[in-house]
């Protein structure tokens, strides 16, 4: 099988996914799975990338250099399923700048009489 390795950025930067929009076009246009196999320095970034639409991706420094390396590898499996599980889900789209709502139960909110 043929995969597309997305570097976030060099290897151990920790740099985090600053290459996220040329990630987006990898995604876009990729017809074979896309794997960030560098750059991460947080599970929030794995989400991010997760979330975006990447197959996997690869850590080591980030769990390597952690404080406790075992708490950090579960904390990265954690973020990993919650992007997977966002994407699959269906993300909302991006506002054009206007705030619309969302909530159905706004008729409490009006006084009766008034």
């Amino acid at each position: 099988m043929r995969v597309a390795d997305a570097a976030g950025l060099p290897i151990g930067s920790g740099c985090g996914l600053s290459t996220a929009g040329m990630l987006r076009l990898i995604l876009r246009d990729a017809r074979i799975p896309v794997i960030v196999d560098a750059g991460l320095r947080s599970p929030s970034e794995a989400a991010a990338a997760l979330e975006m639409g990447c197959d996997a991706v690869l850590v080591n420094s980030a769990v390597a250099a952690a404080c406790d390396p075992i708490a950090m590898a579960s904390a990265f499996a954690q973020a990993v399923e919650a992007g997977r599980n966002a994407n699959r889900a269906g993300l909302m789209p991006r506002g054009g700048g206007t705030a619309l709502g969302t909530s159905p139960l706004t008729a409490f909110l009006s006084v009766e009489g008034s």
